[in-house]
């Protein structure tokens, strides 16, 4: 399954183009990270970038982003409209497919962890990763700024950092990180340089003093151009849309005499959120995302059902594997079968773990099943893999044996070949019974920090896993047959037998007395 999350970092400088640079360099070098866009603001004196990936890879990239910002930033010379009370000043993590707020949570502390640990600097928790309910509001946290921070934290005990020590550090201030719902950064241009009424406006529309929910906003000068504007923060676009927010702030204009003269969006957006303002704006009737012209060509090239057509059947998915394995052909056999019974046990107590730390009665192991799930992820990952590389291993058997035998130096060749694939189809079952073990040992101790009522899942993906670890040791012991290096086939049963050891009784026996 595919695990992507967007990142955002905020960095505290928005008039060097090198500096901003160098460390959007030193996050791209990070393989599987995808940099989707760089906005800076002389006036807010900060540049923000947007990156997307694989969620293990993102995490890297924010520290060394964070590691580099601490090098070149220095905000004791830093001045700009825009609070900050660090060079690398804001880190939110946001879920976009197959990835859970929770999972950017448990992201967010590690980044955390991983900042304090490698740079010595500070880290506040924000949004869903706030272990305190007034550091939710990323505004209380940032209150004061670098400078009031800086001497706050000399004796007021409600503003020391969740991570690191009482104090900022001497140059990149402490870093905010957080996890979060994909937020539209949307700022409305007036036709005046008077920040107060933009001021006026910002306190109109923003929830905390009565506005629109899901809306933060603050008034800003932008000098260099001469104009006030009303900066704004949609925290949730589809409850409280930017149409919504913009005709609010052109009727409090009005109040004043004013008027916008346009809006942006920094940073990036996401499609719904335009065409939810282009429904409003031009008054469609029964209007529908399926009538873009590129939604409808996305889901017709993903093979996505049609619209309103009846939803995919669990046995629709299960049905082209499953007719490969009947196929009268020896691969995929048993090894693919082995490895996928794995990756079934590895899924099953993923959504144990996911569906355990939501529960309030499992509050205490919030941090721990987190761990457990990426643990379990990775697991099955890897194992979802050997399906694939298990047959292609055995496909290599098979065309060893069909190499020609018409000569004394065909048949020493074709005997070399068939001894070395039979090893690697040896070693990719071995890999599976080793994985499989240690997730049937895994599953069986998520019994102690599991909620109740997912007993039985996790019982059946300890059968799964079970079962997954026998038929791989199977498939080893039929592969040993063929290979004559009597030191590798040794080792390999000694391997086998601690394997054996392990897994001890079956699951069944195991998982009956939980």
């Amino acid at each position: 399954m595919t695990r992507l999350i967007e990142c955002v970092p905020n960095f505290s400088e928005g008039r060097d183009p090198a500096k901003i640079e160098a460390i959007v360099s030193t996050m791209s070098a990070v393989p599987g990270v995808y940099i989707l866009g760089r906005e800076m603001d002389a006036d807010h004196h900060r540049c923000v970038v947007t990156m997307a990936g694989e969620p293990d890879a993102v995490a890297e990239a924010a520290i060394l982003g964070a590691g580099k910002a601490m090098q070149l930033i220095d905000l004791n010379e830093h001045s700009g409209a825009h609070p900050r009370v660090g060079a690398t000043d804001v880190i939110p993590f946001i879920p976009i497919e197959g990835v859970t707020l929770e999972d950017c949570v448990a992201l967010a502390r590690r980044v955390g962890e991983e900042l304090w640990k490698r740079y010595r600097i500070p880290v506040f928790f924000y949004e869903a990763a706030a272990t305190r309910p007034d550091r939710v509001n990323l505004e209380n946290v940032r209150r004061g700024q670098f400078e009031g921070l800086r001497e706050q934290l000399k004796n007021n005990h409600d503003r020391q950092p969740d991570i690191g020590e009482p104090k900022l550090h001497p140059t990149a201030g402490v870093t905010v990180v957080g996890a979060r719902k994909f937020l539209v950064a949307y700022n409305v241009n007036l036709n005046t340089a008077d920040v107060g009424i933009a001021n006026k406006i910002a306190k109109a529309i923003r929830f905390s003093s009565g506005g629109l929910r899901y809306v933060k906003s603050m008034g800003v000068e932008l000098k260099a151009r001469g104009l006030a504007q009303v900066s704004i923060n949609l925290t949730d676009f589809e409850q409280t849309p930017m149409h919504r927010v913009y005709e609010l702030v052109k009727r409090e204009a009005e109040r004043y005499g004013v008027t916008p003269v346009g809006s942006e969006i920094v940073g990036l957006v996401p499609k719904r959120a335009i065409e939810m303002a282009a429904d409003f704006f031009l008054q469609l009737e029964d209007f529908s995302p399926s009538q873009v012209f590129e939604n409808k060509l996305a889901a017709a090239l993903s093979g996505a059902p049609a619209e309103n057509s009846e939803s995919t059947k669990l046995a629709q998915l299960a049905r082209p594997f499953l007719d490969v394995v009947a196929a009268p052909s020896p691969t995929p056999g048993g090894g693919s079968v082995s490895a996928f019974a794995g990756a079934s046990a590895a899924a099953l107590g993923q959504m144990v773990a996911a569906l355990s730390r939501k529960k309030k009665s499992q509050a205490a192991f919030v941090d721990r099943l987190s761990t457990e799930l990426d643990v379990l992820r990775k697991s099955g990952d890897a194992l979802t893999a050997a399906i694939d590389r298990d047959a292609l291993a055995y496909d290599e058997v098979l065309k060893a044996y069909k190499l020609p035998q018409t000569s004394p130096d065909e048949i020493k060749l074709r005997k070399q070949e068939v001894e070395r694939a039979t090893r690697g189809a040896t070693e990719v079952p071995l890999e599976v019974a080793e994985r499989t073990v240690a997730l049937f040992e895994q599953l069986g101790q998520l019994h102690a920090i599991a909620a109740a009522s997912m007993r039985s899942d996790l019982q059946v993906a300890q059968l799964m896993a079970d079962a997954g670890a026998r038929g791989a040791l199977a498939n080893v012991e039929i592969n040993l047959d063929g290979i004559n290096d009597a030191g590798f086939v040794q080792s390999v049963r000694e391997k086998l037998e601690a394997l054996r050891s392990r897994l001890g009784a079956t699951a069944h026996e195991a998982t009956a007395s939980k």
